[in-house]
């Protein structure tokens, strides 16, 4: 069993306890991202494993009547294994999906996946007509030039700042420079795309940001955070606009845990307070 510290970043080991936590979650107005934990499998079946996986998930999101979608770390399903085989298993998990009305989010991980992920998703976005969403991140220099790709297409696209720690000749490194990009990017995004704007931040002001660019230019978007992180504003925010939370799940939890409250000072801080019972 999970213990209870880590319980508020997953929602459980099985699909049950996640598709439990999503009705939780829509009794609040918010919907899930369901997300399998697992990554970086360096041989196919595992990652063939995980693939399958999310295919029952989609099943039981179709029978379920919950507001809930999946999202897939490439690295899970076989990319690095190869290219092809993350390929495979995306379109395969992408395809089945479509039929059930199911949407796909491909999540972004290190900079140097970046182009076998976005080259996935462009194919599979005019192949569903925009079933699928993918995540970029505003900390690489190349992200300006990846929207001016993906402004065109149908699906959605997940701007969050980035929370790998790629190279200063590829990423911005300092904080100000980050935040910078971020909002000259959602404003791009704004103002260029025709909706499908997934806003992925935790940060006051960028949400603010994308509330005021909203008033200028009437893009449709949604707003995305983690479980566990700021959970009382997404609830606020689901009284006015589209939220959605990020909801790990699985075995695999210790690891993500780990990351989660290591990344932010606030998550170390509620760690070191439930340890010692306050």
């Amino acid at each position: 069993m999970i213990p209870p510290i880590a319980s508020r970043f997953v929602a459980g080991e099985s699909p049950a306890e996640a598709l439990d936590h999503a009705r939780q979650l829509n009794d609040r107005n918010v919907k899930a991202i369901l997300n399998l934990l697992g990554e970086h499998y360096d041989e196919r079946r595992p990652a063939d494993e995980d693939a399958e996986a999310y295919l029952r998930m989609v099943e039981d999101i179709e029978s379920a009547d919950v507001e809930a979608c999946i999202s897939v770390k490439p690295s899970q399903v076989g990319l690095d294994v190869g290219t092809e085989v993350f390929h495979e298993n995306v379109e395969r998990i992408a395809d089945y999906a479509a039929e059930r009305g199911v949407f796909v989010w491909i999540d972004m991980e290190d900079h140097d996946t970046t182009d076998a992920t976005l080259d996935i998703y462009e194919k599979l976005a005019r192949k569903h007509e925009g079933g699928v969403g993918v995540c970029v991140q505003a900390n690489l220099k190349r992200t300006d030039e990846d929207l001016e790709r993906l402004a065109d297409l149908p699906g959605k696209v997940r701007l969050v700042k980035g929370a790998y720690d790629p190279p200063a000749d590829v990423a911005y490194r300092e904080k100000s420079a980050v935040n910078a990009a971020y909002e000259r990017q959602l404003e791009y995004m704004f103002r260029n795309f025709d909706g499908g704007i997934a806003v992925g931040s935790h940060d006051p002001e960028m949400i603010a940001y994308a509330e005021d660019l909203y008033e200028e230019y009437g893009t449709d978007f949604e707003i995305q955070m983690l479980m566990g992180v700021r959970e009382d504003a997404q609830y606020d925010l689901a009284e006015e606009y589209e939220v959605w939370q990020y909801v790990p799940y699985g075995d695999k939890w210790l690891s993500y845990f780990y990351r989660r409250v290591m990344e932010r000072k606030e998550n170390l801080l509620f760690a070191l307070r439930a340890i010692v019972g306050r």
